[in-house]
């Protein structure tokens, strides 16, 4: 059994003790999972409020669609639509681990000094905005790095790598030491499953997830209804839970840490069950 990992989230320690579910809210119109889109406060609110009841440690809020060929916007729209939610959430549920899911540094400055959130989740891995990195170092809070090639809108023509796994392990091998240097405490690696991949890229990467283990930080996983589930099962992303499910089993089984998923009550059952075989199996 490997060690487990402590975050500070904000005065809030989060251990990997038990793998952690982290719940998706999507204020856009146009993410790939159509019940996942989120318009009204209402609707906000009550999705958290059922993330958490479920068993949610964390919850992610973006505004800006990443999925494959999403239109660019602002980032005063992005700022305009996650930013008033992200303080109602805050007022609503106080002592919740909020992440802002964003690649921008300007909307997680905001969110940080507005709404008080305990974690950026970056897509781009710094890449994209260079004013993330110093923010991170200011800020020391939670930084959770995802390898990307590209951006969203031309990654789907970045999908070249010698070998996958090593090149994505030579990414964060090149990116995470800065910040370690500067201090930042916690910091979170996701190899990007669905960004810059093809279907096949993924399998191979969800089958040598264990091999991310020689980087010595936490690992999330954020493969909820994605494409290489629906396709390869030729379904619709409505139809993939089950799917999802069973390879949320493939990657705790190989070192996840973090479940990143839309649904939370079926990820938490997912992690129960794995528990259990992880307890009797070093009870043998």
């Amino acid at each position: 059994m490997k060690k487990p990992h402590l975050i500070n989230a904000g005065g809030k320690l989060l251990s990997t003790e038990s793998p952690l579910v982290m719940g998706i809210v999507n204020i856009t119109p146009d993410s790939f999972y159509k019940k996942s889109r989120l318009s009204t406060e209402e609707e906000v609110i009550a999705r958290v409020l059922k993330m958490i009841e479920d068993g949610a440690s964390i919850i992610d809020i973006g505004g800006l669609s990443t999925r494959p060929g999403a239109s660019p916007i602002s980032d005063e729209e992005e700022m305009s639509r996650v930013i008033d939610m992200l303080i109602l959430i805050r007022r609503e549920f106080p002592a919740a681990v909020l992440s802002i899911d964003t690649y921008r540094a300007s909307v997680a400055r905001a969110a940080f000094y507005d709404a008080g959130i305990n974690m950026i989740n970056d897509i781009s891995g710094g890449t994209i905005d260079d004013d993330m990195f110093p923010l991170v170092r200011q800020l020391n809070i939670p930084y959770i790095m995802m390898h990307i090639n590209g951006t969203s809108e031309n990654m789907h023509n970045a999908t070249f790598y010698e070998d996958v796994v090593s090149d994505i392990i030579k990414f964060f091998g090149m990116r995470i030491p800065p910040l370690l240097e500067a201090g930042v405490k916690d910091i979170i690696i996701d190899p990007g499953i669905g960004f810059s991949k093809t279907t096949e890229q993924n399998f191979i990467i969800l089958s040598r997830l264990s091999e991310f283990s020689v980087i010595g930080l936490p690992l999330m996983l954020g493969l909820s209804r994605k494409s290489l589930i629906w396709k390869t099962l030729e379904i619709l992303p409505d139809e993939a839970l089950n799917g999802t499910t069973a390879l949320n089993m493939t990657g705790l089984m190989n070192g996840a840490d973090i479940l990143r998923v839309h649904d939370v009550a079926e990820a938490v059952q997912t992690i129960r069950l794995f528990e259990k075989m992880r307890i009797d199996e070093v009870s043998r």
